[in-house]
């Protein structure tokens, strides 16, 4: 077989813990946090999704690679992952109307991936100890010299990561004769967001992280979005003063995962990064207002302060996370706003939040009227 004799690999933690494994053939180093994703399927979505810059994927499901790659499953024009860990790489790949083989894949965007790890045991150790920073080599590297070189990677906590994969210019998507605009703030934005707001008859127009409410106001939007995105919240200041002046006149405002967090920042509602985030496509969420529960698709390593939230005049909260109680929606009492930690727009086979869209055009409507 053609990768019979694969080099070795090696996974080291920032706390020292060592993981050996094999290289799937591209050589390299890569660093970043080191977090884990219990989706059974998506793989590609996953490694597209900008939310997961600077982060080192560890996929749960032991088989990856054989369903191939397909030019419709991304989230991102590129690759964001840092780098992969897996248990079994597929280079074969059996899907009829797949594009190409994984491997070609990350061999055109140069991502380190290792196999052969004991990913259940790594996913257990990070379960108990928390994320942490980590590096993946396959370049023969020595121990020392891969601890030296982790030493200097940033701690996640308090690291801005939107302007890192944020759109430089603006453009547009959808149908420019659509009956709703859009303006909406790219922090990291999905593909599938933008394609679930123009199938509902929405004329979108992206804006850069660093746009200024005038810009998206400029636009003359019926309603503003704030997207997903990585890294730590607390310092994208300019993104919590557009949700502030997009409120403050009134305006619908609709936001996801990162942009959920930076709609409580902006109304003094503090986040914190989580001991492990929430990454996969089944986690389960009580809504709280229709009294019902959907199976979610989840990835974020901060959450919102459930305390500060429940202490707050104006806001409530309308989702929560059923495996640790964390705030997974909130509304505001008195303005057109609402926003989820989830991410209703990914539908890994449940399609439970996608009416959160649709709630957001009725919400336009009735600003309208």
């Amino acid at each position: 077989m053609k990768y019979a004799n694969r080099k070795k690999a090696i996974l080291l933690l920032s706390d020292g813990t060592i993981f050996h494994g094999k290289s799937i053939g591209i050589e390299g180093t890569a660093f970043g946090e080191v977090c884990f994703n219990t989706g059974m399927t998506g793989y590609q979505e996953i490694f597209t999704d900008p939310s997961y810059y600077g982060q080192i994927m560890v996929a749960t499901n032991p088989h990856i690679g054989n369903y191939g790659v397909h030019e419709n499953e991304i989230e991102a024009d590129e690759i964001k992952i840092s780098g992969l860990v897996c248990k079994n790489f597929s280079f074969n790949y059996s899907r009829p109307d797949a594009s190409g083989s994984l491997e070609d894949y990350f061999t055109k965007h140069n991502l380190v991936c290792i196999s052969d790890v004991d990913t259940r045991a790594l996913v257990s150790y990070i379960r108990d100890n928390g994320a942490m920073n980590a590096v993946i080599s396959t370049d023969g590297k020595s121990i020392d010299e891969l601890k030296a070189m982790l030493k200097e990677v940033p701690d996640m906590n308090g690291l801005e990561l939107a302007s890192k994969v944020s759109t430089k210019e603006p453009y547009f998507v959808g149908d420019e004769n659509a009956t709703y605009k859009i303006a909406a703030l790219d922090l990291g934005i999905k593909k599938n967001i933008l394609r679930n707001l123009a199938k509902r008859d929405c004329y979108i127009k992206v804006f850069p992280y660093n746009a200024a409410y005038e810009d998206l106001a400029g636009f003359n939007p019926d309603g503003f979005f704030l997207s997903n995105g990585p890294g730590d919240p607390d310092p994208l200041v300019g993104a919590q003063k557009i949700a502030s002046q997009i409120l403050e006149n009134n305006q619908p405002l609709f936001g996801i995962c990162l942009g959920h967090q930076v709609i409580a920042l902006a109304h003094g509602i503090s986040t914190y990064k989580m001991f492990n985030g929430h990454r996969g496509i089944n986690h389960p969420v009580m809504n709280l207002i229709a009294g019902k529960g959907e199976i979610t698709s989840q990835n974020h390593g901060f959450a919102v302060n459930k305390e500060e939230l429940e202490q707050h005049p104006d806001f409530e909260i309308t989702h929560l996370h059923l495996n640790d109680g964390t705030v997974a929606g909130m509304r505001m009492k008195n303005k057109n706003c609402f926003s989820v930690q989830y991410h209703p727009e990914a539908s890994p086979g449940p399609h439970d939040a996608s009416y959160l869209f649709d709630e957001f055009i009725e919400n336009i409507k009735k600003s309208k009227n």
